[in-house]
């Protein structure tokens, strides 16, 4: 079972909910702890509906979103069950690190066992405050404080009417806070972010030693030495004067020094450096004087982290930029996604292609005129070839000159200008990811020699750093080496490609003087059979030396089950010689793994498509198999072969209300 899915991925993700729920309620209620079935199911929405989708990393911030924004903008039920919630959250995520499912690179379980002791003391606030309520919260929770059972569409309907006729009161002010906070808070339902491969950088070392070098760090540090402790006297339009802006120039090597002007914001080099170091706070003007800023000190003795400022800082330089361009006015919008996209790129990403992904943003502001489209498009490129230079200068990119890689045309072929369009595809893009006619400029392009760009060391560390601040996964090579076993294959299997799972693994036994039996636990100890089958399988593709133990492990008591599946999917040695016994334990760990990943419902209608009249004979079969997965097993035997068991009735009975119900049916909370 995967704690990962697509945005897409509906049915998936649901089944994947309804599988964790239905296992966590079973779990606390043996240990006696709170769990309200929809609080868990909202958890796992929050988490599905975020930046990265990922149902068991949790840290702060998530525990935070969840309790404090997420519960009261979506989540409808009575107050007392509201104010439990917090406890609810607490069981899953103790349920998580149990069962060997937490994200390892989330926060450690006492980290958010305080995350949330913390976030309960805003909790209340938060659950009055009708500005952190949605809109169709508002409504559902107006209904259910009136009496309206959420589960009858009838008075649902009426609602609307029986609000306008005063049969059912609101709070008007309330809701007029609710509509203003809809246009002034974030929506929670994120964007998906596109996942990121790995990364693998030096050691700390080496990039303090790069950051060292950085012609930009030398740079601001030369200019704080410059302006020293006195400062320097600006002219009244505050301007460094013309003596200065010389000699200034000469200090950083913008070979400003040597030409003609008259003022000094006309050195567009010498300008950017001190644009910069204002806004890396190292000056700052006062008085008429350009000033050393004295708590950066520290700070210009330590290179590294004047890089690190230096590279936060560059994303606000676009208004410092000379000329005035249109790519300036949205810099700190389009920098970092053009980075995101060299980020883990294995070979040089050319700029043409990142020219027509900037154009198609940029072209909407392009003034009506005579100028024509290609000589915008151009400036366009000019001006992020300037900016790629400047961070070429601190050392985030490496420029070079060649062929593109064939992988960056690879995805422009299809329709193009001049082919015939077809109905399905009227625009001729075919789901492309640019114009035909963009696609066909591009690729007359990378044909021939060009600018090539790609993320150094430094700028891949940085760019991460940016990632992982946004809630963004972007996984690096050994940060897993001290995760459980169960943690790391659960990673690895979601989140890695094969060759970065290798990797990974390899320093991970490197770190556990190379015992694979903790792994081997690791999967014996997983309750959801299709991630057992998962992390065994990803193990044998990995690491050749299990793959060779794979056919003595049939036997193994609690694995087998799991071997003669692998075994009979790979078809190894071993796969054509199962016994009987084996063939019912491989059909029983089919079946439980659909049970998992789809429902009793669709277990039921496939075994009665593939065993007819003898369905009943055939799960009993698998009830007495002795398969080893007990909580899957018990799982099989309720949701399956009782109701199999259960009499059929020739007429249909519709449930009613339970004498001293009220008229309410269960299920009277629904999240809106």
């Amino acid at each position: 079972m995967r704690t990962w899915f697509e945005p897409h991925e509906d049915e998936e993700f649901e089944a994947a909910k309804d599988l964790l729920v239905r296992r966590c309620l079973v779990w606390a209620g043996e240990r006696g702890m709170a769990a309200d079935p929809l609080v868990l199911g909202a958890a796992l929405d929050s988490r599905h509906r975020s930046v990265d989708g990922r149902l068991a990393y949790w840290d702060e911030a998530q525990v935070r979103r969840f309790l404090l924004e997420w519960i009261p903008r979506y989540v409808t039920a009575p107050r007392h069950e509201l104010d439990t919630a917090p406890e609810s959250l607490l069981t899953l995520l103790r349920y998580l690190a149990a069962k060997g499912l937490r994200d390892p690179r989330g926060g450690a379980p006492a980290e958010l066992e305080r995350a949330v002791q913390n976030a309960v003391a805003d909790y209340p606030a938060a659950l009055d405050d009708p500005a952190r309520m949605g809109l169709a919260k508002f409504w559902a929770q107006t209904a259910l404080d009136n009496g309206i059972d959420l589960t009858d569409h009838k008075a649902l309907e009426r609602l609307p009417r029986d609000v306008e006729a005063g049969r059912v009161p609101y709070d008007a002010e309330a809701l007029d806070s609710v509509v203003e906070a809809r246009f002034a808070r974030p929506h929670l339902d994120e964007q998906r972010a596109f996942p990121q491969p790995p990364l693998a950088l030096p050691p700390a070392r080496e990039l303090a030693e790069a950051a060292a070098r950085s012609e930009v760090v030398r740079r601001l540090t030369a200019l704080a030495d410059w302006v020293g402790g006195e400062g320097r006297t600006l002219t009244e339009a505050g301007n460094l004067r013309v003596a200065d802006a010389r000699e200034l120039a000469g200090l950083l090597g913008t070979g400003e020094q040597d030409l003609e002007w008259r003022s000094a914001a006309e050195l567009p080099g010498v300008g950017l450096m001190l644009a910069w170091a204002k806004r890396a706070r190292i000056v700052r003007t006062a008085k008429g004087r350009l000033l050393r800023v004295a708590k950066a000190a520290p700070l210009l003795r330590d290179p590294a982290t004047l890089w690190s400022r230096a590279f936060e800082t560059y994303f606000e330089l676009g208004p410092d930029m000379s000329p005035p361009s249109m790519l300036w006015s949205a810099f700190d919008e389009l920098m970092p996604d053009v980075l995101n996209s060299v980020y883990g790129m294995a070979s040089p990403m050319p700029v043409a292609r990142l020219e027509e992904t900037v154009w198609l943003v940029c072209q909407d502001y392009v003034p009506s005129g005579r100028v024509p489209e290609e000589i915008w498009r151009d400036r366009i490129g000019q001006d992020l070839t300037r900016a790629l230079e400047v961070l070429a200068e601190l050392g985030a990119v490496e420029l070079s000159h060649g062929v593109a890689d064939g992988l960056y045309s690879s995805d422009l072929t299809g329709d193009l200008p001049g082919d015939e369009l077809s109905d399905d595809d009227p625009t001729g893009d075919g789901g492309l990811p640019l114009p035909g006619e963009a696609r066909a400029r591009l690729l007359r392009r990378l044909a021939e020699p060009g600018l090539l760009v790609r993320l150094t060391p430094l700028g891949a560390r940085a760019m991460r750093e940016r990632m992982l601040a946004e809630g963004r996964d972007a996984p690096l090579i050994g940060e897993l080496a001290d995760a459980p076993a169960a943690e790391l294959l659960g990673v690895l299997m979601q989140h890695y490609p094969p060759g970065a799972a290798a990797r990974e693994l390899a320093g991970w036994l490197a770190a556990h003087g190379g015992d694979v039996g903790p792994l081997l636990d690791a999967v014996r100890a997983c309750s959801l059979r299709t991630r057992a089958a998962a992390m065994l399988s990803l193990l044998t593709e990995i690491h050749p030396g299990l793959r060779s133990m794979l056919p003595g492990l049939r036997t193994d008591p609690v694995l087998g089950p799991l071997v003669l599946m692998e075994l009979s999917e790979r078809g190894g040695p071993g796969a054509d010689d199962l016994g009987a016994d084996e063939h019912l334990l491989v059909t029983t760990e089919g079946v439980l793994g659909l049970l998992e990943i789809a429902g009793p419902e669709k277990v039921l209608e496939q075994l009665r498509g593939m065993a007819g009249p003898n369905a009943l004979a055939l799960v009993e079969a698998m009830a007495g198999s002795g398969h080893p997965a007990g909580e899957s097993m018990e799982e099989l035997r309720r949701l399956v072969l009782d109701r199999m068991r259960a009499p059929a009735h020739p007429f249909r009975l519709v449930p009613g209300p339970r004498p001293g119900a009220r008229g309410r049916t269960g299920g009277r909370k629904r999240k809106r």
